[in-house]
């Protein structure tokens, strides 16, 4: 058999968890310093809405332990997918996370475009972007913040958690194939991740086309983190909402 090239070498290695999740890390931290800064700062306490959710479950179910618990699933559990990674496969290479850069920036200038197209052809010439909605109403720095926010928490919520969970029911419960049961989760998730936008005090008011566009993004996504691992997904999302908001100025 011959040897894998770089290119598939760098294709599959990036969907690992020393390299998705490492590469996801400086989001996090980036995401969680600016949200801090920006309340010591006098700013309202904005969050991301998925931020907002996944935290309010550990809440609900652990009350007053409930953040230290949701802290640990998610560092916890992320450094000891990392270390099982790094003891299988050694440790990651810096260039690799280079063109883990490179090709987050290209996801995120090329969405908005790939989109629009989308959305007009299902509509029929009817384009409706989101062009940031509620969160144009706020300053810059706190839609930096949401933006980054949104990138990680909503790839880690529609994608990892709504669904992961819905492929697996359509596998296991429903019995369907795999590739029945993974569109059907990637469709059912798009919905949810769409509708998602227009709920709660900071929500947009609902219209077609915006629904539309957002439920075709939510798909891309959906393909991005099935074929190109969380941390690009995250990336490529949290960027391409930081350039809308950029080029809203």
């Amino acid at each position: 058999m011959p040897p894998p090239t770089a290119r598939s070498t760098y294709w599959s290695a990036t969907r690992s968890p020393r390299y998705s999740l490492l590469f996801a890390l400086p989001l996090l931290a980036a995401y969680e310093a600016l949200a801090w800064a920006l309340g010591r700062g006098g700013h309202s306490a904005v969050r991301n809405g998925a931020d907002v959710l996944l935290k309010s479950l550990f809440v609900l179910l652990g009350g007053e332990h409930g953040l230290a618990l949701f802290s640990l699933a998610l560092l916890g559990g992320g450094a000891v997918l990392v270390a099982r990674d790094l003891r299988r496969r050694g440790a990651p290479r810096p260039a690799v996370f280079g063109g883990m850069v490179a090709e987050s920036v290209l996801y995120a200038l090329l969405l908005g475009g790939v989109v629009s197209l989308l959305t007009t052809l299902v509509l029929t010439g009817r384009l409706g972007a989101a062009q940031g909605g509620a969160l144009a109403t706020f300053d810059l720095p706190t839609q930096i913040m949401v933006s980054l926010g949104a990138g990680l928490y909503e790839e880690l919520l529609f994608r990892v958690v709504i669904v992961t969970a819905l492929a697996l029911l359509a596998a296991r419960v429903l019995r369907w194939r795999p590739l029945a049961a993974g569109s059907f989760a990637a469709v059912l998730g798009a919905l949810i991740f769409s509708a998602f936008h227009y709920v709660g005090p900071y929500g947009d008011p609902f219209q077609l086309g915006s629904f539309t566009f957002r439920a075709i993004a939510g798909l891309l996504f959906s393909v991005m983190y099935l074929t190109r691992g969380f941390g690009i997904a995250a990336w490529s999302h949290a960027l391409y909402d930081v350039f809308l908001a950029l080029g809203g100025r």
